[in-house]
């Protein structure tokens, strides 16, 4: 083997080698922005300690919404309808939030078992629309 030949396959090695460091890194970056949920059958078999910031997901059990007098305390229980895990918010619920409905909070479980959300985001089926069409159709269908 010549000169050129050894430099050629030294530069080949060094192009795979960076190839396999860029794909390394994007997989890397990848698996931190993961964005996927635990549901509450799930949460009950493993076992999560209370400093875990995770995402939880399922329905809006019917009845279980209450909230707080003053402010904008919120609880509910979030069902996979094998098992239930109680939420605890304080903020703004989104628009679309309904019991019986499916939501996906963030957030991690505190000492009592209770999870603590800091977002809670609600989800739709492909039917979804806006409010304003929803009335109108309901109005048309009145008549």
């Amino acid at each position: 083997m010549n000169k050129i030949h050894k430099r050629r396959l030294y530069y080949v090695g060094l192009f795979a080698l960076g190839i396999t460091v860029a794909a390394g890194l994007i997989l890397y970056a990848l698996k931190q922005n993961i964005n996927v949920f635990l549901t509450p059958g799930q949460i009950a078999n493993a076992h999560i300690s209370a400093d875990y910031h995770f995402r939880l997901g399922g329905m809006v059990k019917s009845s279980s919404v209450v909230r707080d007098k003053t402010g904008l305390g919120v609880e509910f229980v979030v069902t996979d309808l094998k098992r239930d895990q109680r939420v605890r918010y304080v903020g703004i619920l989104p628009d679309l939030f309904r019991e019986g409905k499916g939501v996906i909070a963030e957030g991690s479980l505190n000492s009592q078992g209770v999870f603590i959300a800091t977002q809670v985001l609600a989800k739709h089926d492909e039917n979804y629309m806006p409010k304003n069409v929803y009335q109108a159709i309901r109005e048309g269908a009145a008549k």
